[in-house]
């Protein structure tokens, strides 16, 4: 029985890592339609997001086969139930990429900004940094993954102070300097789903969730 519940849950594990990956591919694909002005990436993130919505749904279902097969417990119990909490934030870090992607295709030129560019693999690599924590039960991974959101917030603030200054002298292209600004601020979320991953990551190690009540 044992033996079955562990090759059940690395399958699960498997997943989850698939997902995330489907998630930070078209984070980054999003972020190239933008800036290379690349209207087939940006239709590939749309299209993607249907394939991360159909993980989101067996994950679920073989989570809750799962807890009703094994009934587990205890750091068990955390570790299925803090996947089916996880595939939510990636599910929405798919939606956000596929948001960027649209505001990219209505842009429907390069935007040359290596801000964005670097925003956009910082936060991907956030959310796959969060996922490989929760898998290998690396709490000091998960803490790190946490403290680098100060660098997506960081360039969010400068990009949009930056945005902010182009929107006073050029107002001619208030649209595009718009849609460039919703681009940063879904990235910026994108950067706290992959925080919020990291601190489920940390409870299902340690039953110790962000407001450091045990649970």
């Amino acid at each position: 029985m044992l033996k079955r519940y562990g090759e059940d849950l690395n399958r699960l594990f498997e997943e989850l890592i698939k997902m995330a990956a489907l998630a930070t591919d078209a984070v980054r694909k999003s972020a190239r339609a933008l800036t290379e002005g690349d209207a087939a990436a940006a239709e590939e993130v749309v299209r993607g997001d249907d394939a991360v919505d159909g993980y989101e749904k067996e994950i679920e279902q073989n989570a809750l086969r799962i807890i009703v097969k094994y009934q587990p417990v205890a750091n068990d119990l955390r570790e299925v139930t803090c996947a089916l909490k996880m595939i939510t934030d990636i599910e929405r870090i798919a939606d956000q990429a596929a948001d960027i992607a649209s505001l990219s295709a209505k842009i429907g030129e390069a935007v040359r900004y290596e801000k964005v560019t670097a925003m956009a693999a910082h936060v991907a690599s956030m959310a796959e940094s969060a996922v490989n924590a929760f898998v290998n039960g690396d709490i000091a991974a998960a803490q790190a993954t946490i403290k680098s959101d100060d660098v997506s917030d960081a360039l969010f603030a400068e990009i949009k102070d930056e945005m902010c200054d182009r929107l006073k002298s050029r107002p001619e292209s208030a649209e595009k300097i718009i849609y460039v600004m919703m681009i940063a601020k879904y990235l910026e979320r994108i950067g706290d789903h992959a925080v919020n991953i990291a601190e489920w990551a940390i409870f299902s190690v340690s039953g110790m969730y962000k407001d450091s009540r045990l649970m």
